[in-house]
């Protein structure tokens, strides 16, 4: 099953109000666009959720031995500039930046895009959504986005500034200037 979108044209959801249908329906994963469609996010299935974790613990493992941020599981929602509300597969913010937000943004849905994100495409996922949300994420502010296609043995680089560089699997990846000394190798997908 894909996503599915809900569109909300009639009621505007406040973020609080938003903040407490994710809290209220926890069995559910949500995003809200930014003009206010509210989509609710079909489960992975193994090889994606096994996947999705690697990344998130090779991103965490870098971070531990840099103490340079701060990494985010698919569970985090981000409240992105243009009044998005997205969750990426994984996310890092430098430390920096994240101490900046109060506690009380810290411990709801922060109100900051991430400096580097990373998408990674499922069974049931659209790609032209996935990179209209790329898009949306740069557009924020993100510096570095990877989007992952295993279907297409694919990975999409997304630089601010920059046409998106398209490279086949497997291959490495740099996170350059935003996640130094980070590399990850892309060879099991």
């Amino acid at each position: 099953m894909s996503a599915l979108t809900l569109n909300l044209d009639t009621v505007h959801l406040t973020d609080e109000q938003f903040y407490e249908i994710c809290q209220n329906n926890r069995e559910f994963k949500f995003e809200r666009t930014a003009k206010g469609e509210l989509i609710i996010m079909s489960p992975v299935g193994g090889e994606s959720g096994n996947r999705e974790a690697d990344l998130i613990i090779d991103l965490g493992i870098w971070n531990r031995q840099t103490r340079l941020g701060f990494t985010f599981s698919s569970s985090t929602i981000f409240k992105l500039p243009n009044s998005a509300d997205r969750s990426p597969d994984a996310a890092w913010i430098r430390r920096e930046r994240w101490e900046a937000l109060t506690p009380e943004q810290r411990r709801k849905f922060p109100p900051i895009a991430p400096d580097f994100i990373i998408e990674l495409r499922s069974a049931t996922d659209d790609l032209e959504m996935l990179r209209d949300k790329m898009r949306e994420y740069m557009d924020a502010g993100v510096q570095l986005g990877w989007l992952i296609n295993p279907q297409q043995q694919q990975v999409e680089i997304y630089r601010q500034g920059q046409d998106v560089e398209v490279r086949n699997l497997p291959t490495e990846l740099s996170g350059e200037n935003v996640l130094p000394g980070f590399n990850l190798s892309l060879s099991l997908y």
